[in-house]
């Protein structure tokens, strides 16, 4: 089959402006990087998202899930297949101390939403850029907490499209890794139970946490963020910054001189500029250090013919 029939297949049960032929990748990626995908998907109800994982499934079509595209580095050919992309499912509810939000939601925008409704525990996500799909997913944290520390439950759909609904301990979240990526589900939505607290101190931590981000992490440049996982009994940027890497890179892609945890898209870089100062970094600590650096940040889709 090809992706014209893919396309006609899927107008069938999706509306024509949400499925999009050859659709360039570096519009949906914070890295501002990535080739075209040969067909991309933007259900707007939950239902429309498991016929897509089901049409996938059925016809053996590869399917890849991109969130707000914050963890991510699309190679440069592109993706082949669909990508399902779950933006317009942003729907945030909140009863008592409960908070619901669907998968295409924004965590920050979640735990701003927590936060003004006098809830605490979710101020450490207040600058996480990523959806709460791919946050549930890579079980995201920052500054001393988790999802793992507020999560209730999630609703996910299996390859074949079935719904499932997973409770905290089904989810089995550890440091960056959940049943969600091991299984390949797709979230839908997540349920977070959280804790009434005094509003004037959520927003000094929430005001606290912004500037420690804002003055740290080098926002003024596109970016997947935190590019390695934490190493056992160290941190990725200090070994990076210790082996004199800041400033240094390929083509347009950099290690950052503001945090040695990033590499940031100075100028036009390319997904391959990205990829071979990935490397670079990873050769440098390896031959300093002894230690191999694991990616946090996951690497998809083709290489340019």
């Amino acid at each position: 089959m090809t992706k014209e029939r893919w396309l006609e297949d899927l107008c069938r049960f999706l509306p024509e402006q949400q499925v999009k032929i050859d659709e360039p990748l570096h519009l949906h990626t914070l890295t501002r990087m990535g080739g075209p995908a040969d067909i991309f998907v933007t259900p707007i109800t939950e239902d429309e998202t498991a016929e897509t994982v089901k049409y996938a499934y059925e016809n053996n079509i590869p399917l890849l899930l991109l969130g707000n595209g914050s963890n991510m580095v699309v190679r440069d050919g592109g993706v082949r297949g669909i990508v399902l992309n779950l933006k317009s499912l942003q729907a945030i509810r909140i009863d008592g101390v409960n908070v619901y939000a669907q998968g295409g939601a924004h965590i920050k925008e979640v735990s701003k939403v927590a936060a003004s409704r006098r809830l605490t525990g979710m101020e450490f996500a207040c600058g996480i850029p990523g959806s709460i799909g791919g946050a549930l997913a890579m079980n995201a944290g920052a500054y001393g907490g988790e999802i793992k520390d507020v999560i209730r439950q999630a609703t996910v759909l299996t390859h074949t499209g079935e719904k499932l609904v997973l409770s905290k301990e089904e989810l089995a979240l550890s440091y960056r890794k959940s049943i969600i990526t091991k299984k390949g589900y797709y979230v839908l939505s997540a349920e977070f139970e959280l804790e009434f607290g005094k509003q004037s101190i959520i927003d000094a931590k929430m005001s606290e946490l912004t500037y420690q981000r804002e003055s740290k992490q080098p926002l003024e440049f596109p970016s997947a963020g935190s590019v390695f996982k934490r190493p056992p009994g160290n941190f990725a940027g200090k070994l990076i910054q210790e082996s004199g890497l800041q400033g240094k890179g390929f083509g347009g892609a950099e290690v950052s001189t503001k945090h040695a945890g990033f590499i940031v898209n100075k100028n036009n870089a390319t997904a391959n500029d990205y990829i071979q100062t990935i490397e670079m970094v990873k050769s440098a600590v390896r031959e300093k250090f002894g230690i191999d650096l694991e990616l946090e940040v996951k690497i998809v889709g083709e290489d340019l013919a």
